[in-house]
């Protein structure tokens, strides 16, 4: 039997520069959805954020699943949005809860406590917003690593 937490995949919407899916409540979705923006970066040729994208996506659902109380049935909404002019991605988690993410200072040893100060260190710029309807979006933005200043190669002996 199938449940609303353990649904085999999502509900899939890709256009031009974004990807939206809808996902049970359930912690598998955290592993479908790093393998649909995993291919997402990959078609975009943004392969050298991945790691650091996947990371922030993995905190910002996992935040979701665990925290956001909502009446049974609600799903958890993902977009992966292309920045335009190469600025990198943004990643959205929507749920419909309103109670708002706070981030912590977690001791040195603390085993939890960790995920948004992990986002802030990874994301270019991340914050909550409203939404329509009940609830927020968590999102964070990451912009590839600028390419070295001075790129024009210098002449060579046989170029003149």
């Amino acid at each position: 039997m199938t449940t609303s937490q353990d649904s085999p995949e999502p509900r899939e919407n890709v256009i031009a520069g974004a990807v939206v899916s809808r996902w049970g409540r359930g912690h598998r979705c955290v592993g479908r959805a790093r393998a649909e923006l995993r291919d997402a970066l990959r078609a975009w040729g943004l392969g050298s954020i991945e790691e650091s994208a996947l990371l922030v996506l993995s905190e910002l659902l996992t935040n979701a699943v665990r925290h956001a109380r909502v009446s049974p049935g609600r799903e958890i909404e993902t977009r992966y949005l292309l920045v335009p002019g190469g600025g990198g991605v943004r990643i959205e988690v929507h749920d419909a809860s309103d109670v708002l993410p706070r981030a912590r200072d977690p001791l040195p040893d603390a085993v939890g406590g960790w995920g948004l100060p992990l986002v802030a260190a990874l994301a270019t710029v991340w914050g909550v917003s409203g939404r329509e309807g009940p609830g927020k979006v968590v999102w964070a933005e990451l912009a590839p690593a600028p390419g070295p200043v001075g790129t024009q190669r210098a002449p060579t002996p046989e170029s003149g």
